[in-house]
């Protein structure tokens, strides 16, 4: 427990974060679970062989592609409604 916080007969027990807070070890992973969380939601596939890469195809069998590396995202395919979107969807979600 913090120093001044200790509760008498439960100085064995610690606190757990509900959140995660920037700057800590875990914050980057945390992101990444509600990231990929999201994009679940969205219809798409995480691939197998790189966990950065996520696909969806379309109702009318377009394919959309999302890369992620660090704090850069490039969006690729033919259906600028979809794209538009997932845009508005991702501004939504998280800051950007």
């Amino acid at each position: 427990q913090p120093e001044g916080f200790v509760v008498k007969g439960k100085e064995e027990m610690v606190c757990k974060l509900k959140k995660s807070l920037y700057g800590l070890k875990q914050a980057p992973r945390e992101w990444y679970f509600k990231f990929h969380i999201f994009m679940k939601t969205q219809g798409f596939q995480r691939s197998d062989v790189d966990h950065c890469l996520y696909t969806k195809r379309t109702r009318d069998g377009n394919l959309i592609i999302l890369a992620i590396y660090v704090d850069d995202i490039l969006i690729a395919g033919k259906s600028h409604s979809e794209i538009s979107q997932l845009k508005k969807g991702l501004h939504k979600t998280f800051e950007m």
